[in-house]
């Protein structure tokens, strides 16, 4: 019987994790977990201050899928009851795993790379951020993107599928390849190798390699990627040949983490040839386009702009 609740309970919170679950099968989870809060013993020589950590609990929530709203004191200790009945039934380990650490990982004006537990490598760009825990626990392999672009190479764990939130959009997977490119007005996700899910405000799209996800202005569409796109250029040397400079510009706004802005947009349909080291930094880039083009690139701070 306690498998079976388990394994119910498990499939309705994934299930309302990707915004797929009807108005009848929220209700139940909030009835349950409201339910099993007002029938629950709460252990303060191990899981603290009942408020404090139900306060807890909701915050973390808030910040995994990236909102900020007006606290709600039912869904917190809505949030505390089901953790309770977690514990109960074995979900985590141990009781600290409440206050798990989180590391933040920012990068400046070059991309970085970083491997986490599971052996995944994220390879960040310029300007970006990015969140996960000192060590994996639980169901799920969750992280957050917080700011800017990066190239995933997830290692390969049917049971332990890796998650990560990017402003309002959840990517799924158990082991690929994909860019994320996050935004103030969009965040797109474009796959190199295996299957992804892509699910927000209630929609959701799955991709194959050389397709993409779009998020923009709430809605969620998929197409066809750029060829330019499908390699880790910030950890590959990339030849883009008889390109556009408007192509090259889009990668460099990715990698650097920069905006190009422009008089004469004319200028973006300049035919060139372009080699760009997986270590060079942006200057050395535009100094090689300026050699070719003689256009004129001065750069200010997250800023190129471009005579």
């Amino acid at each position: 019987m306690i498998k079976r609740i388990k394994h119910s309970l498990e499939y309705l919170l994934d299930k309302s994790s990707r915004e797929k679950t009807s108005r009848a099968e929220e209700t139940l989870l909030n009835d349950f977990a409201f339910s099993e809060y007002q029938n629950s013993k709460w252990d303060e020589s191990i899981l603290g201050n009942p408020e404090d950590a139900s306060q807890n609990i909701y915050d973390q929530i808030q910040l995994r899928i990236g909102k900020k709203k007006t606290f709600n004191p039912y869904l917190k200790y809505m949030a505390a009851a089901s953790i309770l009945f977690l514990l109960g039934l074995g979900f985590f380990l141990r009781p600290n795993v409440l206050n798990q650490k989180q590391i933040t990982f920012n990068t400046s004006s070059i991309p970085k790379s970083i491997q986490l537990s599971d052996g995944s490598k994220i390879y960040l760009a310029a300007n970006s951020s990015f969140q996960y825990p000192e060590k994996f626990d639980g169901d799920q392999r969750t992280v957050s993107l917080v700011k800017g672009n990066a190239f995933f190479e997830v290692a390969k764990d049917k049971q332990h599928p890796f998650i990560i939130h990017s402003g309002e959009i959840q990517t799924r997977v158990v082991g690929t390849s994909f860019h994320i490119q996050l935004s103030k007005l969009n965040c797109k996700v474009i796959v190199v190798t295996g299957k992804v899910n892509v699910s927000g405000k209630g929609q959701s799209v799955d991709l194959v390699p050389n397709q993409e996800a779009l998020f923009e202005s709430q809605k969620l569409t998929k197409q066809m990627a750029e060829k330019a796109f499908l390699v880790n250029w910030y950890n590959e040397d990339v030849t883009l040949d008889q390109t556009t400079l408007r192509q090259v510009i889009t990668i460099l706004q990715y990698k650097y983490g920069v905006s190009f802005q422009y008089n004469n947009e004319h200028v973006l349909a300049t035919p060139l040839t372009v080699f760009i080291k997986k270590d060079a930094t942006l200057e050395n880039v535009l100094e090689q386009i300026n050699y070719i083009t003689n256009l004129k690139f001065k750069v200010y701070g997250e800023i190129v702009k471009v005579d």
